[in-house]
């Protein structure tokens, strides 16, 4: 079957069919169906169920003709067989049969040139509400003309059974490359959804396209110059893009085309956690009406979220459309970059505050995706944790890390006037522990300067083991604190710590070095009686 029969069978067999609904209907539906409550800003509050978060080891990629030598296969892409997915597809298709199903016609990809039409079935009403605020909203001609190319397929009450469908245990995510499906299984939460196709597009837009693709936030200034913002969790890409003299184009997918960048998305899938007005006051501003917030507790007696109750998850959520935030770039979409941020939250206190890079550094960075976790977040960690994240976002990416990277520098050599920047938000002065992390107003007079053109003339200095040219100077950030050694009373332990970080760094490393060209290993920081 292809994917229209498949769709033709769903509509045919389900008791009540639900296609297109507004925002509106979605959220009574969703309330008529005991999927969630309202909050007392009126958005819909609903839980996910067993999973609150992603299931990256139930994460599957169908092994064939297409994918064999193409995909990147190991931990982050596992191979899933050909004939028991179909197996498991017709399972899923039966299963929907007499259930009230929500069907939605939706897009990615702002950019007209690299539009992917999508359908998305779902069991949940307030899943076909995320599905309408994450995508882009086709219009009803669009609806009515446009192929499908994608169909997603969420049934979170279907269970697999490991033993005879293959899986690792009942549920699943599992992406067809050929038959250009993805099968959702077992798992109510949304993100599968989004980071589903997410995947997709960093398949297909790189190979096929020369498109890259990049998880990232991206903003735009007066003047039409547009900035990229890369980082894990904690290192403040969401509020360090969120700059009210620049229009947001996206927060966190994106591709970069020979001629500009594009948002994938039509919405925002924010952290809930610790959430409050002063911190985050677009996201506290967009929970309303429409919005979704996912596995949020209460203050007790009311509908009032309490955003530091952790209790079901972490990872609380809320989803709106992009248009929720009022500075946006309309159409979503932004010229090639002037500037590009790399942010890490480095805990072991060595990283300048601010530093450039070379093409060859931004590739060896951007593979690397380094931040670190601080001490004290598990039992019996002591010193900071390195986290290391292929491209910022190594979970998503299909094809080899350094693909990305080499397209990357590509990119970056054919447009040799932007600027690539090291941003470090997190300790100065010593690790986490002994020193003092880094002071947001600092944080933003860097990157305003950095933006504006005012580290363009100003000397600077080499780091001496990771090679990065360190500015001497910055409006409204003392100089001393833009060495890093500088700010270390013991200069011996910050010599010490450095050679540790860059010792992790390699050993990082080294599971890239085989595919890696000359100029991204050349990158790599130098230990002193080393071979690197």
């Amino acid at each position: 079957m292809n994917n229209q029969e498949i769709i033709s069978k769903i509509k045919t067999a389900a008791a009540v069919l639900n296609e297109n609904l507004t925002t509106e209907q979605l959220v009574q539906k969703a309330l008529e169906r005991n999927e969630g409550i309202l909050t007392n800003t009126g958005a819909l509050a609903a839980d996910t169920g067993e999973f609150t978060g992603r299931s990256p080891k139930d994460k599957f990629t169908v092994k064939d003709a297409k994918t064999e030598n193409t995909v990147w296969w190991g931990t982050v892409n596992q191979p899933f067989d050909e004939d028991k997915f179909n197996l498991l597809r017709d399972k899923v298709v039966a299963h929907l049969g007499g259930k009230e199903i929500f069907i939605r016609h939706a897009y990615a990809c702002a950019d007209p040139e690299y539009r992917l039409n999508i359908q998305v079935v779902t069991e949940g009403a307030y899943q076909n509400l995320f599905a309408k605020h994450l995508f882009l909203r086709p219009s009803a001609e669009e609806i009515a003309t446009a192929p499908t190319e994608w169909v997603i397929i969420a049934a979170p009450s279907f269970m697999a059974n490991p033993a005879e469908d293959g899986t690792r245990q009942h549920n699943f995510t599992i992406v067809n490359f050929t038959q250009k499906m993805i099968l959702i299984g077992g798992s109510g939460y949304t993100g599968e959804i989004k980071k589903g196709i997410f995947g997709v597009l960093n398949y297909i837009l790189p190979q096929e396209r020369g498109v890259l693709s990049m998880h990232c936030s991206a903003n735009i200034g007066a003047k039409g110059d547009t900035a990229v913002f890369f980082g894990l969790s904690g290192t403040g890409k969401t509020t360090l893009s969120a700059d009210p003299s620049r229009k947001l184009i996206g927060d966190d997918e994106h591709g970069w085309s020979d001629k500009n960048v594009f948002n994938f998305e039509g919405g925002c899938y924010a952290k809930c956690v610790n959430l409050t007005e002063e911190k985050e006051p677009q996201i506290w501003s967009a929970i309303k009406p429409g919005a979704l917030v996912e596995n949020v507790r209460f203050f007790e007696g009311s509908n009032n979220p309490n955003y530091d109750d952790i209790s079901v998850t972490e990872n609380t959520r809320v989803a709106y459309p992009i248009d929720y935030i009022e500075n946006i770039a309309t159409p979503s979409v932004g010229d090639a970059p002037k500037n590009i941020f790399f942010l890490t939250a480095d805990a072991f206190g060595v990283l300048p505050p601010i530093s450039k890079l070379t093409p060859g550094q931004a590739m060896y960075q951007f593979i690397s995706g380094y931040t670190a976790k601080v001490a004290g977040t598990e039992a019996g960690v002591t010193e900071p944790q390195a986290t290391f994240s292929a491209c910022f976002g190594q979970v998503f990416l299909p094809l080899h890390p350094t693909k990305y990277a080499a397209m990357l520098g590509e990119k970056l050599h054919n447009h040799p006037d932007v600027n690539v920047w090291l941003v470090n938000t997190g300790w100065t002065g010593g690790p986490y522990g002994v020193g003092s992390r880094m002071k947001l107003s600092y944080t933003r007079a860097m990157i305003t300067a950095a933006l504006e053109g005012q580290l363009d003339a100003v000397a600077y200095e080499s780091h001496p083991v990771f090679g990065f040219a360190m500015p001497s100077e910055c409006p409204a950030v003392p100089a001393e604190l833009l060495n890093p050694r500088n700010t270390w009373e013991d200069k011996i332990a910050y010599d010490n710590q450095c050679e540790k970080l860059a010792a992790l760094f390699n050993t990082n490393f080294e599971k890239f070095a085989d595919s890696a060209n000359d100029e991204i290993k050349a990158a790599a920081p130098k230990m002193s009686g080393s071979s690197h």
